[in-house]
Protein backbone atom coordinates (compact mmCIF):
# COMPACT_ATOMS: atom_id res chain seq x y z
CA UNK A 1 0.00 0.00 0.00
CA UNK A 2 1.37 3.40 -1.05
CA UNK A 3 0.16 6.32 1.05
CA UNK A 4 -0.29 9.69 -0.65
CA UNK A 5 -0.77 13.28 0.49
CA UNK A 6 -2.44 15.48 -2.15
CA UNK A 7 -1.32 19.12 -2.22
CA UNK A 8 -3.14 21.60 -4.46
CA UNK A 9 -4.86 24.92 -3.85
CA UNK A 10 -7.74 23.93 -6.14
CA UNK A 11 -10.35 21.86 -4.29
CA UNK A 12 -11.70 20.38 -7.50
CA UNK A 13 -8.19 19.28 -8.52
CA UNK A 14 -7.66 17.59 -5.15
CA UNK A 15 -11.02 15.87 -5.47
CA UNK A 16 -10.14 14.52 -8.91
CA UNK A 17 -6.84 13.09 -7.69
CA UNK A 18 -8.52 11.56 -4.64
CA UNK A 19 -11.22 9.86 -6.73
CA UNK A 20 -8.55 8.37 -8.99
CA UNK A 21 -6.25 7.21 -6.20
CA UNK A 22 -9.08 5.85 -4.04
CA UNK A 23 -10.14 3.68 -6.98
CA UNK A 24 -6.79 1.84 -6.92
CA UNK A 25 -6.37 -0.85 -4.22
CA UNK A 26 -2.61 -0.25 -3.83
CA UNK A 27 -2.87 3.48 -3.07
CA UNK A 28 -4.36 5.24 -0.06
CA UNK A 29 -4.93 8.99 0.23
CA UNK A 30 -4.07 9.84 3.83
CA UNK A 31 -4.70 13.57 3.61
CA UNK A 32 -4.90 16.80 1.63
CA UNK A 33 -3.30 20.23 1.86
CA UNK A 34 -4.22 23.50 0.14
CA UNK A 35 -0.84 25.28 0.40
CA UNK A 36 2.83 24.69 1.01
CA UNK A 37 2.86 25.44 4.73
CA UNK A 38 0.01 23.01 5.31
CA UNK A 39 1.81 20.44 3.13
CA UNK A 40 4.94 20.60 5.28
CA UNK A 41 2.90 20.31 8.46
CA UNK A 42 0.77 17.42 7.23
CA UNK A 43 3.77 15.56 5.80
CA UNK A 44 5.44 15.64 9.21
CA UNK A 45 2.22 14.49 10.82
CA UNK A 46 1.14 11.77 8.36
CA UNK A 47 4.52 10.63 6.94
CA UNK A 48 3.07 9.61 3.53
CA UNK A 49 5.14 7.64 1.05
CA UNK A 50 4.48 10.23 -1.66
CA UNK A 51 3.52 13.91 -1.58
CA UNK A 52 1.70 14.89 -4.78
CA UNK A 53 2.78 18.54 -4.95
CA UNK A 54 1.36 21.44 -6.92
CA UNK A 55 3.79 24.29 -7.72
CA UNK A 56 1.80 27.51 -7.72
CA UNK A 57 -0.09 28.03 -4.47
CA UNK A 58 -0.82 31.08 -2.30
CA UNK A 59 1.56 31.72 0.56
CA UNK A 60 4.29 29.10 0.58
CA UNK A 61 4.57 27.57 -2.90
CA UNK A 62 5.33 23.98 -3.79
CA UNK A 63 9.05 24.62 -4.34
CA UNK A 64 9.68 25.88 -0.83
CA UNK A 65 7.47 23.17 0.62
CA UNK A 66 9.44 20.53 -1.30
CA UNK A 67 12.72 21.94 0.02
CA UNK A 68 11.52 21.86 3.63
CA UNK A 69 10.15 18.33 3.27
CA UNK A 70 13.40 17.08 1.72
CA UNK A 71 15.55 18.83 4.34
CA UNK A 72 13.53 17.20 7.12
CA UNK A 73 15.07 13.91 6.05
CA UNK A 74 11.91 11.87 6.43
CA UNK A 75 10.68 8.98 4.34
CA UNK A 76 8.28 11.04 2.22
CA UNK A 77 9.20 11.74 -1.40
CA UNK A 78 7.77 14.55 -3.48
CA UNK A 79 6.25 14.12 -6.93
CA UNK A 80 5.70 17.56 -8.48
CA UNK A 81 2.84 18.13 -10.89
CA UNK A 82 3.56 20.98 -13.24
CA UNK A 83 2.62 22.64 -16.52
CA UNK A 84 4.78 24.12 -19.27
CA UNK A 85 3.98 27.66 -18.12
CA UNK A 86 6.02 27.26 -14.92
CA UNK A 87 9.39 26.54 -16.53
CA UNK A 88 11.00 29.26 -14.43
CA UNK A 89 10.42 27.13 -11.34
CA UNK A 90 11.77 23.84 -12.64
CA UNK A 91 15.46 24.26 -11.90
CA UNK A 92 14.58 25.43 -8.39
CA UNK A 93 12.39 22.38 -7.86
CA UNK A 94 15.26 20.11 -8.92
CA UNK A 95 17.47 21.66 -6.30
CA UNK A 96 14.69 21.54 -3.73
CA UNK A 97 14.75 17.75 -3.73
CA UNK A 98 11.75 16.67 -5.78
CA UNK A 99 11.91 13.04 -6.85
CA UNK A 100 9.80 13.47 -9.96
CA UNK A 101 7.86 15.71 -12.32
CA UNK A 102 4.69 14.96 -14.22
CA UNK A 103 2.36 17.13 -16.23
CA UNK A 104 -1.07 17.78 -14.78
CA UNK A 105 -2.63 16.41 -17.95
CA UNK A 106 -0.81 13.07 -17.60
CA UNK A 107 -2.93 10.00 -18.23
CA UNK A 108 -4.15 8.23 -15.07
CA UNK A 109 -1.87 5.26 -15.71
CA UNK A 110 1.14 7.61 -16.05
CA UNK A 111 0.33 9.29 -12.75
CA UNK A 112 -0.10 5.97 -10.96
CA UNK A 113 3.13 4.61 -12.44
CA UNK A 114 4.92 7.77 -11.35
CA UNK A 115 3.62 7.46 -7.80
CA UNK A 116 4.75 3.83 -7.64
CA UNK A 117 8.20 4.69 -9.02
CA UNK A 118 8.78 7.54 -6.59
CA UNK A 119 7.52 5.48 -3.65
CA UNK A 120 9.98 2.75 -4.66
CA UNK A 121 12.92 5.14 -4.53
CA UNK A 122 13.22 5.88 -8.24
CA UNK A 123 13.04 9.23 -9.96
CA UNK A 124 10.48 9.94 -12.64
CA UNK A 125 10.12 12.74 -15.18
CA UNK A 126 7.43 12.99 -17.83
CA UNK A 127 9.10 12.15 -21.17
CA UNK A 128 7.86 15.41 -22.68
CA UNK A 129 9.53 17.34 -19.86
CA UNK A 130 12.88 15.58 -19.53
CA UNK A 131 15.04 17.59 -21.93
CA UNK A 132 13.08 20.78 -21.32
CA UNK A 133 13.61 20.51 -17.57
CA UNK A 134 17.31 19.71 -17.83
CA UNK A 135 17.94 22.46 -20.35
CA UNK A 136 16.10 24.96 -18.15
CA UNK A 137 18.11 23.86 -15.14
CA UNK A 138 21.40 24.00 -17.06
CA UNK A 139 20.80 27.61 -18.06
CA UNK A 140 20.97 28.51 -14.38
CA UNK A 141 24.18 26.55 -13.71
CA UNK A 142 27.29 28.78 -13.78
CA UNK A 143 30.22 27.59 -15.86
CA UNK A 144 32.31 25.17 -13.84
CA UNK A 145 35.93 26.15 -13.46
CA UNK A 146 38.78 23.73 -12.93
CA UNK A 147 39.00 19.99 -13.37
CA UNK A 148 35.93 18.03 -12.19
CA UNK A 149 38.35 15.32 -11.11
CA UNK A 150 39.57 17.62 -8.36
CA UNK A 151 36.19 17.33 -6.68
CA UNK A 152 36.63 14.76 -3.85
CA UNK A 153 33.32 13.05 -4.59
CA UNK A 154 34.15 12.73 -8.29
CA UNK A 155 37.63 11.53 -7.38
CA UNK A 156 36.11 8.77 -5.25
CA UNK A 157 34.48 7.20 -8.31
CA UNK A 158 36.08 4.43 -10.30
CA UNK A 159 36.58 5.03 -14.02
CA UNK A 160 33.45 3.00 -14.85
CA UNK A 161 31.42 4.72 -12.15
CA UNK A 162 32.40 8.10 -13.58
CA UNK A 163 31.31 6.93 -17.03
CA UNK A 164 27.99 5.85 -15.53
CA UNK A 165 27.57 9.26 -13.85
CA UNK A 166 28.22 11.05 -17.14
CA UNK A 167 25.64 8.81 -18.85
CA UNK A 168 23.09 9.58 -16.12
CA UNK A 169 23.81 13.27 -16.64
CA UNK A 170 23.01 12.85 -20.32
CA UNK A 171 19.62 11.42 -19.40
CA UNK A 172 20.34 7.86 -20.52
CA UNK A 173 18.19 5.02 -19.19
CA UNK A 174 19.65 1.89 -17.60
CA UNK A 175 18.90 0.03 -20.83
CA UNK A 176 20.78 2.58 -22.91
CA UNK A 177 23.73 2.52 -20.53
CA UNK A 178 23.81 -1.29 -20.60
CA UNK A 179 23.83 -1.29 -24.40
CA UNK A 180 26.58 1.34 -24.55
CA UNK A 181 28.93 -0.50 -22.19
CA UNK A 182 27.85 -4.03 -23.17
CA UNK A 183 26.80 -5.09 -19.68
CA UNK A 184 23.55 -6.31 -18.15
CA UNK A 185 20.96 -3.92 -16.75
CA UNK A 186 21.41 -5.50 -13.32
CA UNK A 187 25.10 -4.57 -13.49
CA UNK A 188 24.15 -1.01 -14.42
CA UNK A 189 21.75 -0.84 -11.48
CA UNK A 190 24.57 -1.92 -9.17
CA UNK A 191 26.88 0.75 -10.58
CA UNK A 192 24.17 3.41 -10.34
CA UNK A 193 23.55 2.52 -6.69
CA UNK A 194 27.25 2.88 -5.90
CA UNK A 195 27.47 6.19 -7.74
CA UNK A 196 24.48 7.61 -5.88
CA UNK A 197 25.97 6.52 -2.54
CA UNK A 198 29.38 8.02 -3.28
CA UNK A 199 28.10 11.40 -4.42
CA UNK A 200 25.39 11.60 -1.77
CA UNK A 201 22.49 11.74 -4.23
CA UNK A 202 19.00 10.56 -3.27
CA UNK A 203 18.09 9.55 -6.80
CA UNK A 204 18.93 9.98 -10.48
CA UNK A 205 17.58 13.52 -10.63
CA UNK A 206 20.00 14.60 -7.91
CA UNK A 207 22.77 12.75 -9.78
CA UNK A 208 21.94 14.78 -12.91
CA UNK A 209 22.24 17.99 -10.87
CA UNK A 210 25.60 16.80 -9.51
CA UNK A 211 26.87 16.04 -13.02
CA UNK A 212 25.70 19.43 -14.31
CA UNK A 213 27.17 21.31 -11.36
CA UNK A 214 30.58 19.76 -11.94
CA UNK A 215 30.63 20.22 -15.69
CA UNK A 216 30.35 16.51 -16.46
CA UNK A 217 27.19 16.96 -18.56
CA UNK A 218 25.62 19.84 -20.42
CA UNK A 219 22.51 20.41 -22.56
CA UNK A 220 22.41 18.45 -25.80
CA UNK A 221 24.27 15.51 -24.31
CA UNK A 222 27.63 17.29 -24.04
Amino acid sequence: MTTVLIVDDQQLQRYGFRVLLDSIPETEVVGEAANGAEAVRRTAELRPDVVLMDVRMPGMDGIEATRLIAEAGGRSRVLVLTTFDVDEYLHAALRAGASGFLLKDARPEELLAGIRAVAGGDAVIAPALTRRILDEYARHVPARRGDPGEDPQVASLTEREREILVAIGKGWTNGEIAARFVVTESTVKTHVGRVLAKIGARDRIQAVIFAYDRGLARPGGG
